[in-house]
Order: C-alpha cells, then structure tokens, then sequence
C-alpha cells in the first residue's frame, strides 16, 4: 500500500472511532482486568514530533497564537508485549486532548499497535504555549466564522498518521524487556498549591498561578502538595531501556507570547534524554489540577531554566534509587465512567454565548468545550481511567486536571493494602471535565471550581474507580 493510501486509510479508521467509542468503554460502575505471567514480554518505544506549525492556535485559541518555536514538542511512549493484549503508554507535550480528539487518539495508536483502545493510556503533560484539541470545539468554532482555530484538522491528523508510524517502527525494534525498578527523590522548590489565600469560611480568595508576582501570596506556604517525583524503569537485563518520570505541578514557567515549548519539565526531560540515549525518558504530570510552581516562579525567563535545573535534579536523585527485580506479574485494568455535568452547565445559555459576537474569544472558545463536554455526557460516552500493576508497582492513569488529593489518595489506597506497593499517578488523559476538585472543595470556590465541567459526585464516582484500579491482583 502507498504512503497515500496508508495514511487515507488511517483517517477513514479514525472517522469511525468516535462512533464507537462507547462500544471500547465500560458503563459507569463497571471494570476489567487482565493479569498475566511475564513470560517473554517485549518493549517497543516510540516517539514522534508533535510541533504545532506558525499561526496554530495555543491552548485554546485564547492566547498568542504560534510565531516561533523555542524547542520542539513530542509525544513519547511504549508498547508492552507479551502480557495478554499489546499494552501502550503515550506521553504528549500538548495542553490537552479532550472528548473525540483524545479517543481517536487511542484508537490511533491501538490500532498500530494491534491492540483495542481500553488497553491505551494517553496523557498530555499541560504545557499551555501547546496545543489544546477537542474536535467537537472547533467544529463549534467553525460554525461561528468568525472565531480562531481550537486545532488545524490537518495538523491534528497529520499528528495521527505520524502516531501510527512511530509505533509500526518501534514495534520493529522491540527488545526484551525482564525487570522492573522504581524510586522517588524531593524535588525542592517547584510545586506550590495555588489554593492557599482564603478568607475564614475557607473561600478562596486569590489564585496563586503559575508565575506569581504577588509577594504576599508568594510568601504563604507551599500548602498540599506531592513533593516527591517518582520514577519507574524497566530494564533488558542490566540495561535500562526505559525510566518513567511523574510530578505533579503545572509545568509552565512562562507562556501567552507564541513561542512553542515544552518548558522546564520538557527541558528536564530532553536534558536526562541526551545523557542516556539508549533509554527510553518520559515525563509525565501528576495530579496538578490545584498544584503549580507560583510559589518559586515570578514568570521571568531566567526562572525557566531554575525550575528545569530543580526537576532535573529530581530525576537524577530518583532513578539513583532504582533496584531492579525481576518481573513476577502483569494486570491491565480499565474502568469507564460517565460522570453526572455540573448542574450551572446548560446547551442553550451556551450555545447564545458562544453566539455573541460581542463577547470576548476566552468567553466564546471556552463554553465551546463546555457544550462538547454535554454533548458527549448526552451521547453517555465514558472517559477511561486505567491502571498497569507490574510486580508491587502501580501506574495509574486519570483524566482531565485532577487535584492532588486524588494522587495522595491513591497511595493511601495502595498502601492501606500493603505498605509496600508503590503508585506513581499521571492525570491530564481526557480533558473533557476540565477541572476535577474533591468535593469539599466546590463550596470553597476560585478558578478551578469555576471551570469544572463535573458535579462534585466525581470524587465520590472516581475514588471508587481508583479503588477498583488499585485492588490487589
């Protein structure tokens, strides 16, 4: 078959995914899970180029749009063969992938990898001077006229067909793969929770962003975090073929200016890539939904490369722990979930909304992914929470930007079972909630209450998803 035709035929693949889409997930309340013994397990790394090109829109359309690129963005991830059904990890240096964008995404990458797409797990890293796809949303944008791109259809797909290529390479590289590590080191003055200025009845009063420049708020303290970056390997013998990085926090240092970056995570990531690149780095962001470097960032250039030094350091002092085993046990696990929308969430007032020319693009591009979100919940299309248990080892997968309190839960989860079980957490897989608190925090209000997409019955529905993902095989 011609390149041409590959790539045609890949796109009428991916026209029909969104249609079934339902038929991969499970109903609400429902699980899977596949274990099996390690015998003759195989890994096939991947990664390919994911740079929007000059004139993309970035997160949304809201903000500058592409006019250069200070470093190049990617999206890096595996294929894990020989335990049952192929199972794949993808990392993507984008601001989001939500509702039928990041379920084509799956099954783009599953069908490279001969597998089915509750058996993919997609998480993007957040950076914001990124791309922001929901396809839904820009075809709302489309109707409009008048509005700016979410994502370029044709960059969007060319990304897919790039997708399917990196895997078929990477499934003809695979190697053997016979052990498992994991470790994790203090990352020192990076994440800060931006929920910290309150008034007496714990309303949230001011948000300390990203950057901040606010000295009052950048004087409280760090608040609830995750201070630890995980690190999870896998190794062909004495060789490690793959390291894993987890940390949760906003990873922006600065953006809004058009130039394209991965920033300091990216930068901590590419610099650990050049020093070992026979193995296979890839970062990956935790439950940062309440979490960022604002604390430590005043949004000034110089502090890009600060921040990128510190998570360096993280993942240098993390993999220092590393002490291989062999690999004993292998479970998959998947469970989908339709959650209940945020009852303020209505099609009509949105619709008239993002209908006003009079209104500013935030406040037209933004209740487009609002209305995607209800459109979705109408057609009862779950978002997919997964897990991979290897040995006493967990990775655990969840959508949309989850507070932190959801990571810390699913370590006590693991370790309420067994001291010694290990959880590293990457959120960000699909976007369609937007924001996920806990729900003491929904009367507390502030930003990340505003742009939650979901009733506060999410923590209840998703910690009993995480349990199911947790449970001792």
């Amino acid at each position: 078959m011609s390149p041409s035709s590959q790539a045609s035929s890949r796109r009428h693949f991916l026209e029909q995914s969104l249609a079934a889409s339902a038929a991969w997930s499970l109903l609400p309340g429902q699980s899977q899970a596949e274990a099996a013994s390690p015998g003759g397990l195989r890994f096939a790394p991947f990664r390919f180029d994911v740079t929007p090109p000059t004139g993309h829109s970035l997160c949304g359309g809201w903000i500058k749009p592409v006019v250069g690129v200070d470093d190049r963005l990617e999206a890096i991830g595996f294929v894990l063969l020989g335990a049952g059904a192929p199972i794949v990890l993808c990392a993507v240096d984008w601001t989001g992938l939500l509702n039928d964008a990041h379920i084509q995404w799956r099954a783009a990458l599953a069908e490279a990898a001969g597998t089915t797409p509750d058996r993919v797990a997609v998480q993007c890293v957040h950076q914001h001077n990124a791309p922001f796809a929901c396809l839904e949303a820009e075809r709302i944008v489309l109707a409009q006229g008048d509005l700016p791109h979410i994502v370029d259809l044709d960059f969007y797909r060319a990304c897919l067909d790039r997708a399917q290529a990196a895997v078929e390479v990477g499934l003809k590289q695979a190697r053997p793969v016979t052990a498992i590590a994991h470790g994790e080191a203090r990352v020192h003055q990076v994440a800060s929770n931006r929920r910290v200025a309150r008034g007496e009845n714990g309303q949230i009063l001011k948000m300390r962003g990203s950057s901040c420049r606010d000295e009052a708020l950048r004087a409280l303290p760090e608040g609830t975090i995750d201070p630890y970056l995980k690190t999870v390997a896998f190794y062909d013998g004495d060789a490690k073929i793959a390291a894993c990085h987890y940390y949760a926090t906003h990873p922006m240092s600065y953006y809004g200016d058009g130039r394209v970056s991965s920033d300091f995570v990216g930068l901590a990531r590419k610099r650990r890539q050049q020093e070992e690149p026979d193995c296979q780095h890839i970062y990956f962001t935790g439950c940062a939904g309440n979490i960022s470097a604002g604390k430590y960032n005043d949004g000034s250039k110089p502090v890009r490369a600060v921040l990128a030094q510190r998570i360096y350091d993280g993942i240098v002092a993390a993999e220092k722990t590393l002490e291989p085993a062999p690999i004993d046990r292998i479970v998959w696990r998947s469970v989908g979930l339709v959650p209940a929308p945020r009852s303020s969430l209505a099609i009509d007032p949105l619709e008239r909304q993002i209908a006003d020319k009079g209104n500013a693009v935030v406040n037209r591009n933004r209740p487009a992914f609002m209305l995607s979100w209800l459109r979705r919940l109408k057609q009862a299309i779950p978002i997919e929470l997964t897990s991979l248990a290897v040995n006493n080892v967990h990775l655990l997968h969840l959508p949309a930007e989850s507070f932190i309190q959801y990571q810390l839960r699913a370590q006590a989860i693991a370790r309420s079972q067994d001291k010694g079980r290990f959880v590293a957490t990457a959120a960000y897989g699909d976007g369609g909630p937007w924001y996920i608190p806990v729900a003491d925090e929904y009367p507390h209000g502030g930003y990340e209450v505003s742009v939650a997409f979901c009733a506060p019955e999410i923590d209840a529905t998703m910690t009993a998803a995480m349990r199911k993902l947790l449970a001792h095989a």
